[in-house]
């Protein structure tokens, strides 16, 4: 049996429904705050268990595996709730954890999360037990938030970045579901990533394609983006800019292509469905 956890989030929630297209529902379970958010899940079969990162209490009794999902902190706070999942899960007998990490994860990164990601990959690997870190790429969701003061004032005003492979939530969910699947990967995967690696000026060039409005790309400090934003929302974005131009979020890879038996969504793709 597998157990999901963070079943009411995006990407939990579209990973159960990618197993549940492969496997009998007897055989998946969720691990969520509020069993009441689930009922549907529960109504076709779905195994469902009340408890959070902080109190698993038997979330994963009787798991084969676990999924995972990163829980929504960073620093210690991040850390402690995957340390009492982990050990939840070996203690529960689980023959092999799977973790939503992230292909940025580095301990010196300055991406408050992939420094968290890397603490984590080190926790599962000193657990005892078999793990998968699915090395995630960047989601794409992020790219309309960016764009969204640029599509009223026609200027996409960002610091200075470097190429970034977007990815969607539901090309993830459905690599990760064949993950969880097939077992087959040990540690680190291969980046799973968009199709292409694009920066913020390629960003306004396909925003200005799929709105028909012309938006421009325009290089900014780092102060002047983070004027007037909120200082965990300046922490994150920034550190997200400055990891894009270590290049930690580069370049493609085509092992999640491979994964879903079909092309990565486009970016492009994927902005007209969201922008329109």
């Amino acid at each position: 049996m597998i157990v999901v956890t963070g079943a009411t989030g995006k990407l939990g929630g579209a990973v159960v429904e990618q197993l549940l297209q492969l496997v009998p529902a007897d055989q998946v379970a969720v691990s969520v705050r509020d069993p009441e958010r689930v009922t549907a899940l529960r109504d076709r079969g779905v195994r469902v268990r009340a408890g959070d990162y902080a109190d698993p209490a038997d979330s994963f009794e009787g798991a084969s595996a676990v999924l995972l999902v990163s829980a929504p902190l960073i620093g210690d706070k991040q850390l402690a709730a995957h340390r009492s999942a982990v050990a939840a899960a070996v203690d529960a007998g689980a023959k092999r954890i799977f973790y939503t990490s992230h292909m940025g994860a580095n301990p010196s990164s300055p991406f408050p999360p992939a420094r968290g990601h890397a603490a984590t990959e080190e926790m599962l690997a000193r657990s005892g037990v078999a793990y998968t870190a699915l090395r995630n790429g960047y989601y794409a969701t992020t790219v309309p938030m960016l764009l969204r003061q640029a599509l009223e004032t026609g200027e996409l005003r960002v610091p200075a970045d470097g190429p970034i492979t977007w990815t969607t939530h539901a090309d993830l969910a459905a690599a990760i579901a064949r993950i969880l699947i097939d077992g087959n990967v040990d540690g680190p995967t291969p980046p799973l990533t968009g199709p292409a690696a694009i920066n913020m000026a390629e960003v306004a060039a396909i925003a200005t394609r799929v709105t028909g409005r012309d938006i421009r790309h325009v290089a900014v400090s780092d102060d002047e983006f983070a004027s007037g934003l909120p200082e965990f929302a300046a922490t994150m974005l920034l550190g997200m800019f400055a990891a894009s131009r270590d290049g930690d979020f580069a370049p493609a890879d085509p092992t999640l292509a491979s994964l879903i038996g079909r092309p990565a969504t486009p970016l492009e793709s994927f902005l007209r469905a969201a922008l329109n």
